[in-house]
C-alpha cells in the first residue's frame, strides 16, 4: 500500500469542507492534510468581532497547524518548506501565488477550481456560470501556474444548474463534487500517472470579483436574463431595487410561462419595471422581452420572505415602475484588471 501523500491545504471558504472531510475518513489511504493556510479572521457581526472562518475552525478541531498570512510572502513560503508537503491542495483561498511558493512541494501544487474551465476563469465562478444562463458548470482540478486559471487539467466534475439554484445550492453541490474527483485523481497522483493536459485557451472567458453594485438591475434586459442574474448573486452581493426610498432585496425569481397568469403578456408599449401584478408565486414584472416574476424579497432589517408575505406588509400597485440602473458585465473575453483585496 502507498503511503498517503501528505497535504498542506490552501482555503478560506466552506466550499472545501466536503474533500477536507473526505480526506480526514475514506479518503485518509490517499492524502493526510497536515496543515492549513487561510485567510487572517475577519470582524463580523455587529460587535465586528474578529471570527475565524470554517476552514479554520475545522482545522483547529483536528489540532492541525493553522497559517493565516496577510501576504504570501519568502518568510510564508519557508513556513511551508519546513512542513514538507507532497503537494499544496488549493480552493477558495483568497491569495495571489507565486511561482517558488507554487514549486514548493514535491509534486508541485494543484487547485480545485469552481468551473469547467477554460470558462470562468477568475474570482466569481459560480455567480458568473448562474447569471450568464449556463445549465451546467463543475470543479476542475488543474495544475495552478502564474497565469490567472491557466494551468493544465487533470480532470472535471461537471454539475448541473437548475433554473432554480442560486449561488448557496450551486456551491453546496460543487463542494459536494469534489469528492468524487479527488477519489479518482489522488491515487493516479501517487502512482505518478495523472495526466495534466493544456487547456483550450483561445476558449477562455473570465470573470472578476464582484462589488455591491453589481446588484443592480436593467428592466429593460430579458426576463430570462434577470432571474439568471437575481439567483446568480443570491446571497452575495445581492440584487435589488429602490422603491419609495428603500432598497429591496431580491432573493429569487423565474420567468412564468406567458399562461401562467391572466395577463401575463407584456404590451409593447408597457414600461420595462413596470408591476403588471401579482399571482399565486410572486410579483410580475415587465422587462424589456417577458415577464419576471419575482418570488421572494426583503426590505432593510427584515427577513427574505415570499412576495405575498412580502406585500402584505410593503404594497406595490399595479402600474407603479421599478426603477432600473445599468448592470455592470460579470464576464469577458479578456481578464479583468486585478483589484486590492478587501
Amino acid at each position: 500500500m502507498s503511503t498517503p501523500l501528505r497535504i498542506v491545504f490552501l482555503g478560506s471558504d466552506p466550499i472545501a469542507l466536503p474533500g477536507l472531510e473526505w480526506l480526514e475518513k475514506d479518503g485518509c489511504e490517499w492524502g493526510r492534510v497536515i496543515a492549513v493556510f487561510t485567510q487572517p479572521d475577519r470582524a463580523a457581526g455587529r460587535g465586528q468581532k474578529l471570527t475565524p472562518n470554517e476552514i479554520k475552525r475545522w482545522a483547529l478541531a483536528r489540532d492541525l497547524p493553522v497559517y493565516q498570512p496577510a501576504k504570501v510572502t519568502g518568510e510564508v513560503r519557508m513556513q511551508l518548506e519546513a512542513l514538507r508537503p507532497d503537494v499544496s491542495l488549493v480552493m477558495a483561498y483568497g491569495h495571489i501565488l507565486k511561482e517558488d511558493f507554487i514549486g514548493t512541494p514535491r509534486l508541485g501544487t494543484l487547485n480545485l477550481h469552481a468551473s469547467l474551465l477554460p470558462r470562468y476563469r477568475g474570482a466569481s465562478p459560480i455567480q458568473t456560470a448562474i447569471a450568464n444562463r449556463e445549465r451546467e458548470t463543475g470543479i476542475t482540478l488543474m495544475r495552478i501556474v502564474r497565469a490567472l486559471d491557466a494551468g493544465p487539467a487533470a480532470a472535471y466534475g461537471p454539475v448541473p444548474i437548475l433554473t432554480s439554484d442560486t449561488a448557496l445550492e450551486i456551491e453546496a453541490k460543487l463542494g459536494d463534487a469534489c469528492v468524487p474527483l479527488l477519489k479518482s485523481t489522488l491515487p493516479k497522483l501517487i502512482a505518478g500517472n495523472l495526466e495534466f493536459l493544456e487547456q483550450d485557451h483561445p476558449s477562455a472567458t473570465y470573470c472578476r470579483r464582484l462589488v455591491k453594485d453589481d446588484g443592480a438591475l436593467d428592466f429593460s434586459s430579458s426576463a430570462l436574463e434577470l432571474a439568471a442574474r437575481i439567483r446568480g448573486l443570491f446571497p452575495w452581493p445581492g440584487c435589488g431595487v429602490e422603491v419609495g426610498g428603500q432598497p429591496i432585496k431580491l432573493g429569487l425569481a423565474d420567468v412564468p410561462a406567458p399562461d401562467a397568469a391572466d395577463g401575463a403578456g407584456v404590451a409593447s408599449t408597457t414600461v420595462p419595471g413596470t408591476v403588471l401584478g401579482i399571482d399565486a408565486a410572486g410579483l410580475r414584472v415587465a422587462t424589456g422581452a417577458g415577464v419576471l416574476r419575482i418570488l421572494k424579497l426583503q426590505r432593510p432589517g427584515g427577513k427574505m420572505l415570499a412576495a405575498a408575505e412580502f406585500l402584505r406588509g410593503f404594497p406595490l400597485e399595479r402600474g407603479a415602475v421599478l426603477p432600473s440602473r445599468p448592470m455592470l458585465a460579470l464576464v469577458s473575453q479578456q481578464p479583468f484588471p486585478q483589484r486590492p483585496s478587501p
